[in-house]
């Protein structure tokens, strides 16, 4: 899928302890990066096996 056909929605809630919700934010288009930012990627696993094969 490209970005230009991907499409994503936001919409922000706030729930109250006595589970009452309300919108925050209405929704919201939100166009999808092409690469995400090195700072948001998750980092590599460190797990024996996962090690080995980056070797």
């Amino acid at each position: 899928m490209s970005a230009e056909t991907a499409r994503m929605t936001l919409r922000v809630y706030e729930v109250n302890r006595d589970g009452i919700t309300r919108i925050v934010r209405e929704e919201t288009a939100v166009k999808p990066l092409e690469r995400p930012e090195d700072s948001h990627r998750f980092p590599p696993c460190a797990c024996l096996q996962c090690a080995a094969t980056r070797r």
